[in-house]
């Protein structure tokens, strides 16, 4: 792919402009030009491999995730006593990334098998780069991507899973770049008292949204309540005597 320099930035995470591919199948040119991506309509599964390894739950904060926020991350110096995400010092704050880009990197990084080498590993050091912290809830995923060395790794209950992204180079580069580029300060939510995880609708709007979300857990706990009442005949603490 041949791509031109990157020369501005816009703060909204949608990237400055870059030339359209010569070859392959991204089309994507940066974020803030994401509109003129165009999905390739076989790519709609989470690659088996990637779902695999990184579990359902991981997977449904990433496709499903309400808030994506970006973080630009290095490794963590020696006797570094600063702000830390997933063992890793956070440089700064490189803002909050909208749906129509969420979608591009689902299906080029987690859908699109000609970006990803599964049983090829680089003679190289994954570089942390830019941590993307998806949000569902009060849940998370979080999303590492690496340059040069080009790959990513999800963090998810613990567990690390890298991916070589070799061919997806310019993908990621096309990101990383500019979002490192518009970064600010870190601040911490939590220091300006900016959290609120128990979370309160406070417009209409807000609750008819909160209402449709929790529909299928009512339903759930409904049916939960219905067995609970039913007799039961069989069990660990159920005797059916035959008299």
């Amino acid at each position: 792919m041949n791509w031109l320099k990157i020369s501005t930035v816009v703060l909204c995470f949608l990237l400055a402009p870059a030339a359209r591919a010569q070859n392959g199948n991204a089309d994507f040119k940066s974020p803030n030009q994401v509109n003129e991506w165009k999905p390739n309509p076989n790519n709609t599964v989470i690659l088996e491999e990637i779902s695999s390894a990184v579990g359902s739950s991981a997977l449904n904060n990433i496709t499903n995730a309400e808030q994506i926020f970006c973080y630009q991350v290095t490794n963590k110096p020696e006797n570094y006593n600063g702000y830390t995400l997933d063992g890793m010092a956070i440089v700064g704050f490189c803002g909050i990334i909208n749906n129509q880009l969420k979608e591009m990197i689902v299906s080029e990084l987690f859908m699109n098998p000609d970006n990803i080498i599964f049983d090829v590993t680089e003679n190289c050091i994954i570089r942390p780069k830019i941590i993307l912290r998806f949000v569902r809830g009060v849940d998370s995923t979080d999303v590492l991507l690496s340059s040069p060395c080009h790959a990513f790794a999800i963090f998810y209950g613990g567990k690390i899973n890298a991916f070589n992204a070799k061919p997806a180079a310019q993908i990621i580069d096309a990101l990383v770049d500019p979002l490192i580029k518009s970064k600010v300060d870190f601040a911490s939510p939590a220091l300006f008292n900016q959290l609120l995880p128990i979370g309160i609708a406070q417009t209409d709007e807000q609750k008819a949204l909160l209402n449709k979300k929790n529909e299928p857990l009512r339903n759930w706990m409904t049916k939960q309540e219905e067995d609970s009442n039913s007799p039961r005949r069989s069990g660990w603490n159920k005797v059916n005597l035959k008299l």
